[in-house]
């Protein structure tokens, strides 16, 4: 993995708690990124902090402004205790960092935003049409929608790898949520921006702040039209299941069923492309993917170990609701807290060598797709097609070489690339190697 080199921020943004015992070096080490700064993702590596960090035996406090700080949760049994206990750590105040100090607006209404017993019933109806069997019957669809997206790899010329994982999820799910499909590109460039509107190429002129207000209108408007169009053309999709769900005696109301359109559809687009695209610009001619085409009985390790590397989901926030001790550290209700996945996924206490890529490790029950009640509701769309993307992958093609300097997505939520450019040839004997049925 390439490390860029990133200067250090104006002013301090971590620090430790008070009276806390750490030593000098720790203490400059951890002063000297800045985990809320997206730039830290697209030019710089967070690892060497996170190491860092998960070394000592307090938590620390990241202080973006006078106002405006968290804890970081970086260690995984900490990560994990966080996400699974929904009573002591809220998600209905908000789950982004861009929404630190803020109320979010879809709390209680959208699954993300809203916690247990409500969440478990409002979820029931959409996690059944999500599920591994359901998901299973749909198989040739996700390969039909996969393979045209690769086929422009055989070409001969050079090949935005990262753009067509991009593009992979919205063709997925935009067909099992009954979107037109001369929608797709559109709403794939906007959900990008409401996680990536840091980052210049999808950034407005106006700015930041100005790009993701109208990313969420439009995307907000267009889903209020669809549903009032589909109220009276219910059909057997994603969508009318979320029309047709009830829950505490009544179907959902308008502005529930839009805020889970724009989460479904947010979800599937954030998760999906990166693990492809991790493994695609780091280990490019290394041997990894040579090992990994020649050996089809480890396309599931792999998969799970190339989701664990990239957490394409950087953090999730939460509040505290009690007062509650996590590492030696008091945290008081209200407080803040930032969980890093990125960093929980390669704690060495849970993943042996955890800064290795082994497309053979096993166990590996990372916390991609989160944990708890949480757990991402899309995880079986999200590895079956994956898994489908893989396969044909590595059956059509070989000598994969890059073509470019791949660059990276400027966010803080999403660890991921938006430009992967490489070339290959077409794999001997037409169809490639024999592989195993996906």
């Amino acid at each position: 993995m390439t490390v860029h080199a990133i200067s250090a921020p104006a002013v301090p943004s971590l620090t430790p708690p008070p009276g806390c015992p750490m030593h000098a070096a720790a203490t400059g080490a951890v002063n000297a990124l800045d985990l809320v700064d997206p730039g830290l993702y697209s030019d710089g590596d967070p690892h060497p902090v996170w190491r860092r960090l998960r070394s000592l035996d307090v938590l620390t406090r990241h202080h973006i402004d006078e106002d405006r700080w968290f804890w970081n949760v970086v260690r995984f049994e900490d990560a994990d205790r966080v996400l699974r206990d929904t009573a002591t750590f809220t998600s209905e105040r908000g789950t982004m960092l861009d929404l630190l100090g803020l109320d979010d607006p879809a709390s209680g209404k959208q699954l993300a935003a809203t916690d247990p017993p409500r969440h478990t019933e409002m979820q029931a109806r959409l996690k059944k049409a999500l599920a591994i069997k359901s998901v299973d019957r749909q198989r040739e669809m996700i390969r039909d929608l996969v393979v045209p997206l690769l086929e422009p790899l055989g070409d001969g010329g050079t090949f935005d790898f990262a753009q067509a994982m991009l593009a992979m999820p919205m063709s997925v799910t935009g067909t099992m949520m009954g979107l037109p499909t001369g929608d797709w590109a559109w709403l794939n460039r906007l959900t990008t921006v409401c996680i990536a509107a840091d980052d210049p190429e999808y950034q407005e002129p106006d700015g930041r702040n100005a790009t993701l207000k109208a990313a969420h209108r439009d995307l907000f408007a267009y889903f209020q039209d669809l549903v009032r169009f589909r109220r009276n053309h219910l059909g057997d999709d994603l969508l009318s299941v979320l029309i047709s769900t009830r829950f505490e005696g009544r179907h959902m109301a308008p502005d529930e069923i839009v805020a889970n359109c724009y989460s479904l559809l947010l979800g599937a687009n954030v998760t999906t492309p990166h693990a492809p695209n991790f493994v695609m610009a780091e280990f490019i001619g290394s041997g990894v993917l040579q090992d990994w085409a020649a050996h089809p009985e480890v396309d599931a390790t792999a998969l799970e170990e190339s989701l664990r590397w990239a957490s394409p989901v950087n953090h999730f926030l939460r509040y505290a609701t009690h007062d509650v001790e996590i590492r030696n550290t008091l945290i008081k209700a209200g407080d803040p807290v930032v969980v890093w996945l990125g960093s929980a996924n390669r704690d060495d206490l849970v993943f042996a060598g955890g800064s290795e890529f082994d497309i053979r490790r096993k166990p590996n029950k990372h916390l991609a797709f989160g944990i708890g009640p949480h757990y991402c509701i899309g995880h079986s769309v999200a590895r079956v097609t994956l898994k489908t993307m893989f396969h044909e992958l590595f059956t059509r093609f070989e000598d994969f070489q890059p073509a470019g300097r791949p660059e990276r997505l400027r966010s803080n939520f999403v660890s991921g690339y938006k430009h992967i450019p490489i070339t290959a040839r077409p794999a001997r004997g037409g169809n490639g190697r024999a592989r195993s049925s996906v």
